[in-house]
């Protein structure tokens, strides 16, 4: 049986891992600079969490896949250079998806369940983080332009 489920603070050692894997993952295909140190950190996870918006995918009862899906204004979505939202009608945003790479087609499966929240998705990745960008291409996602960050790094921005 898989789920996908709301993160309980029990769930924090097993996401950290996951985190870790992902990091990895990145750090070997070409994307060294995003999540360094120890983003996301368990500060950051505990107040999704507590927000309700930190969610498992579990399969056969075992965590493979973490996310955080936000049901609100994105702050740094305000301002976008290079390009336009189609619609500012109310939307999701996607942020720190990662898998264990033991499940496959993980992304779409967790696309479709925020679509069963929110009819309008964005997101926003790397650069160098060329598996995420071909993922959300993948999914029906269209660049829009680039955001930047709170710490004014830049990003490629996402819609569907």
């Amino acid at each position: 049986m898989e789920e996908i489920v709301t993160a309980k603070e029990a769930d924090l050692p097993r996401i950290l891992e996951i985190y870790d894997i992902a990091k990895a993952y990145m750090r070997a295909n070409g994307n060294p600079n995003q999540w360094n140190g120890a983003y996301p950190d368990p500060e950051t996870l505990r107040t999704d969490i507590e927000k309700q918006r930190l969610y498992v995918y579990k399969k056969a009862g075992s965590i493979h896949g973490v996310f955080m899906l936000l049901l609100e204004e994105e702050p740094t979505y305000a301002y976008i250079e290079d390009g336009s939202w189609r619609e500012e009608t109310p939307y999701g945003t996607i942020h720190r998806l990662a898998g264990d790479g033991e499940v496959r087609g993980l992304f779409a499966k967790c696309v479709a369940f925020c679509e069963s929240k929110v009819k309008y998705l964005r997101a926003d990745t790397h650069f160098d983080n060329h598996t995420m960008q071909h993922l959300l291409e993948k999914n029906g996602f269209e660049r829009r332009g680039i955001i930047c960050l709170k710490n004014g790094d830049p990003r490629i921005a996402y819609q569907k």
